[in-house]
């Protein structure tokens, strides 16, 4: 896939998991919060608990899977803590970190506190 696309893809598969948590309650707060740290694709607040969602877009979920990395895990990691950090709660805010996995059919797959501290 171009890189052109391949960014465009990405958008549309933020834009089809941040509709999908607000569906189900969630308020999107930030999309592609950017801090020191690094990026996070998208911030919502859901019954109280702030999620920080990291979305994968492949042809297929384990594919998309995939490309979740290590380095990356603990980049959203440190990106969440610094965006808390920005909170009244700071970090004691109840928080989870989930990855919006996204085939190429637009089928999404969340899976909540993917990434643990």
């Amino acid at each position: 896939m171009s890189g052109a696309r391949s960014y465009h893809a990405g958008l549309a598969a933020e834009d089809a998991v941040a509709r999908l948590y607000e569906t189900n309650g969630a308020q999107v707060l930030e999309r592609r919060w950017r801090g020191t740290a690094g990026e996070v694709d998208l911030i919502l607040e859901q019954g109280g608990t702030v999620v920080f969602v990291e979305v994968k877009q492949s042809r297929d979920t384990g594919t998309a899977a995939l490309h979740l990395t290590d380095r990356q895990a603990a980049r959203i990691y440190a990106a969440a803590e610094e965006f808390l950090a920005t909170r009244p709660g700071g970090l004691l805010t109840e928080t989870r970190i989930d990855v919006a996995l996204v085939d190429g059919q637009g089928n999404i797959t969340i899976i909540e506190n993917a990434i643990a501290g």
